[in-house]
């Protein structure tokens, strides 16, 4: 999946994958791990999503990554926050307050950038890329992340054929395939959402870093 695929997802606005209220399971999941307020939270592949400003108005430092700064220029627009812009290495940074952007490359991103992340929440990174990617993408996490740091992560298990991905249909044995050999993975519960038109069931873990 190369970049020019999501540049043209958002540039057409082909947003299938995009939700447009905050994610149940986070609101009903997120303060069971016990982030301290104030403390920073990674959000990889963040797109426009509204949970970012949830987790800002509990009182988090919110750091979002995300390829597309048409995405990234949506986000800050569409909740009226006035943005400062400058560079950091290879990315745009956009910066509002508790919320700060870096638009780019995911695969760009060195653990100076993340040293004082203390929790991540993945609802649309994991199901975004296809296989060949997914252990990529985990390993990059891996050496990106401090240990004890605790993630929500979200996925899909519907049927790969249900509609056109993205998002990914992700199952509970990759997600401890993945994640396992240098994280504590706990399920949290199975739940349904809409993708698409579609009702699917969405799975929810916790994981700390070991």
């Amino acid at each position: 999946m190369e970049h020019q695929f999501w540049h043209e997802k958002w540039e057409t606005d082909d947003l299938g994958f995009h939700q447009e209220d905050y994610n149940p399971p986070l609101l009903r999941h997120w303060r069971g791990l016990g982030v301290p307020a104030g403390s920073r939270v990674f959000v990889p592949l963040c797109g426009k999503s509204k949970d970012m400003l949830w987790l800002a108005q509990q009182g988090y430092q919110v750091l979002g990554v995300e390829l597309s700064e048409v995405a990234v220029q949506s986000f800050f627009n569409e909740h009226d926050l006035d943005a400062a812009q400058d560079r950091v290495g290879p990315f745009i940074r956009y910066q509002s307050d508790r919320i700060q952007i870096l638009c780019g490359d995911f695969f760009s991103l060195t653990p100076a950038l993340l040293h004082d992340v203390v929790a991540v929440f993945d609802r649309a990174s994991l199901i975004a890329l296809p296989p060949a990617m997914r252990s990529r993408y985990v390993d990059k996490l891996k050496a990106l992340l401090q240990p004890a740091v605790k993630t929500l992560v979200l996925t899909l298990t519907h049927a790969e054929d249900l509609f056109s991905a993205p998002p990914h249909a992700v199952y509970d044995d990759e997600v401890r395939a993945l994640y396992q050999p240098w994280s504590e993975v706990e399920f949290l519960e199975t739940t349904e959402t809409v993708v698409k038109g579609h009702t699917v069931p969405q799975a929810a873990f916790r994981l700390r870093v070991k």
